[in-house]
């Protein structure tokens, strides 16, 4: 029993399960089978959802809702992203702590965990050996594949670059006890409000609900529909090996990681709309704290991409003239 719920307060009591990346790669990830009993706070988190009917709303708790799911956001495609799986810009460890933390109060696991994975899906994207490939359905790719014992631990041996910190070890390790705290935090923010300034007309238990359990439902499948919608609605401005997809709603509601397809086939930028008409917030945010001096380094997109996709258009529209010639 001491074991059972040691799993849940410290992840890396489980023994890691990966294998060499040699061995790993010539097998499929895909593993059907649910962990109930391990994912028990995940399905709480949705099933509370329902007590909105019973806390009422206020312009403050809709607000409180709006913005943290905004920081939280930011922190999970600007630092998680961008910054731990990609290494696309430098920042100080004060910073770097501060917003991995914050990523972390998004109940997304640990950002090495949310790090290693996702290199992992870069290294064999849509393929069997992908996590959350596209070519195992929709269910699967947005959600199933967190649900299993294959990928609940953390691949260590594509994050040992991170490793040398123990601040962010720290944080992958006990990430729901992370996010308990913070729940318990937004309850004692709204009961202090409720006391304080009642003209708010929010509540602990208000707050609780929109301000982080709302708030991080939302914030959890927006970023899954990464993995599953972004690799099947949108458009390709570039030719990729995979499925990967172009697409402004997911954009928005992302801060600018629904332009999948172009970082599918350049994910070193920082930025990943790489046109001005692309909306890319979460890049606009970086570029402002690169003016503060909060973070540096900032890897623009190469010319030879912008070239890449000139030819990539030239030859969809002569196919597309040479189609049309045919017909005529």
């Amino acid at each position: 029993m001491f074991k059972f719920f040691l799993r849940w307060i410290d992840s890396w009591s489980i023994p890691n399960r990966s294998k060499s990346n040699e061995i790993e790669s010539s097998i499929a990830i895909k593993d059907t089978q649910i962990q109930w009993l391990r994912i028990i706070p995940f399905i709480l988190l949705h099933i509370a959802c329902l007590a909105v009917f019973w806390v009422g709303v206020s312009w403050f708790a809709l607000i409180f809702m709006f913005a943290f799911y905004l920081i939280r956001m930011f922190a999970i495609t600007g630092f998680f992203h961008r910054y731990l799986s990609h290494k696309t810009f430098q920042t100080s460890r004060p910073v770097q702590f501060f917003f991995l933390l914050i990523g972390t109060m998004s109940a997304q696991r640990g950002p090495l965990w949310w790090a290693a994975h996702h290199r992992y899906h870069h290294r064999f994207t849509d393929t069997e050996q992908d996590p959350h490939s596209s070519t195992h359905g929709f269910w699967y790719s947005h959600i199933g594949w967190f649900l299993n014992d294959q990928n609940f631990t953390t691949r260590k041996e594509v994050i040992k670059d991170w490793l040398k910190f123990p601040e962010i070890v720290w944080l992958d390790r006990f990430s729901l006890p992370v996010v308990l705290l913070t729940a318990l935090s937004i309850y004692g923010l709204g009961e202090w409000l409720a006391a304080a300034y009642p003209s708010l007309g929010t509540s602990g238990l208000q707050l609780l609900v929109w301000g982080f359990v709302v708030s991080t439902v939302l914030l959890i499948h927006a970023t899954l529909c990464i993995n599953s919608l972004a690799h099947l609605y949108g458009s390709r401005d570039f030719e990729t090996n995979d499925n990967s997809r172009n697409n402004l709603f997911l954009s928005i509601i992302t801060l600018g990681e629904g332009w999948h397809n172009n970082h599918h086939y350049y994910a070193g930028s920082t930025r990943q709309g790489f046109f001005w008409w692309q909306i890319d917030i979460t890049y606009y945010i970086l570029k402002i704290m690169s003016y503060l001096g909060l973070v540096w380094a900032i890897k623009p997109v190469p010319q030879r991409i912008y070239d890449a996709h000139k030819s990539h258009q030239l030859n969809l529209k002569m196919n597309r003239n040479k189609i049309q010639t045919e017909e005529s």
